[in-house]
């Protein structure tokens, strides 16, 4: 049984993570401020700015019992760090940052310095500085890929730049494993019942480029980075393979981005947060697509009605 140490497994996208790793027959450490109501995974209240608790927790028995026969600490095989501030106008600037960037840093080097061999850490489709801009700004070319010239304005975004820098740094030192996956929209099954009102004003997602994830597809990506060693430090778009929108991708462009040039051919919902590098590099097949869940005439499916 592999053992992995998750912060913010409490959250929206982490709980997903969580019970996809225990269902694939892994142990599980949570470490957030909230618990989870997961009986097969114990939380520690954690707090990530503490460098000092982050090294205790990342040190501690995985058990979920107290009268457990056998409590001693087992070095984790893998670090998933999730725990974050999860979007601007929640906290001030300069918090949201402290929080975001000073809690990443504690984890990585924590994992580093006890020697776990992989850290996968949650960076954000933000990254790509279109999301949190004062205004609307063009991106330099789409489809976005891992290769893109980050460049954000925003304290969010740029907590992320810092951390994914972080992580390259901490990589560099001893050659660990540390993959950044640049999160889309993180959807959640009942949420799809919110994409006729996206259809009705397409220009409402403009600025996230259309782009979504199921959560249970980001559990799995997640899943897949955890088993897929010898990378070194490695940034991936964790992303569908499709638009969150009913109009084509070309139609989008044409409305919303004009003057943005595209590198290759699109499919016609193709997504402009380029997901080949995670399909190809870690396996990734996307298994939920809204039109799953949303049917032709824009109103909700039965959950798990397939095309």
């Amino acid at each position: 049984m592999k053992r992995i140490i998750m912060t913010g497994g409490s959250g929206k996208a982490g709980k997903y993570v969580v019970r996809h790793l225990l269902d694939h027959g892994y142990q599980v450490l949570n470490l957030d401020s909230q618990k989870l109501d997961e009986p097969r995974a114990r939380t520690d209240i954690t707090d990530i700015t503490d460098s000092g608790q982050v090294f205790n927790a990342l040190t501690s028995y995985m058990g979920t019992h107290e009268f457990d026969p056998d409590q001693r600490p087992v070095r984790p095989d893998a670090v998933v760090h999730f725990a974050a501030i999860p979007r601007v106008l929640l906290r001030p600037d300069n918090e949201l940052f402290r929080i975001n960037a000073m809690g990443t840093y504690n984890v990585i080097e924590a994992a580093v310095k006890l020697g776990i061999p992989k850290v996968i850490i949650a960076s954000s489709e933000t990254i790509y500085g279109t999301t949190f801009a004062y205004e609307h700004r063009d991106p330099l070319y789409f489809p976005l890929d891992e290769e893109y010239p980050v460049d954000p304005m925003d304290s969010y975004a740029l907590s992320k730049v810092v951390n994914e820098r972080t992580a390259r740094a901490f990589s560099l030192r001893n050659g660990t494993d540390i993959y950044a996956l640049r999160i889309g929209n993180v959807i959640e099954p009942h949420e799809y019942a919110q994409f006729p009102d996206f259809f009705r004003d397409p220009g409402f997602r403009k600025r996230i480029t259309w782009s979504y994830i199921d959560a249970r597809d980001l559990a799995e990506i997640t899943r897949l980075a955890v088993e897929t060693d010898g990378l070194g430090y490695q940034v991936f778009n964790a992303v569908s393979d499709d638009t969150s929108s009913d109009l084509p991708t070309k139609e989008l462009l044409a409305r919303y981005y004009p003057a943005v040039p595209v590198k290759g051919e699109l499919g016609e919902y193709e997504t402009l947060l380029s997901g080949r590098k995670v399909r190809e590099v870690l396996g990734f097949r996307q298994a939920h697509h809204w039109r799953d869940y949303v049917d032709p005439v824009h109103q909700p499916a039965t959950q798990g009605e397939g095309r």
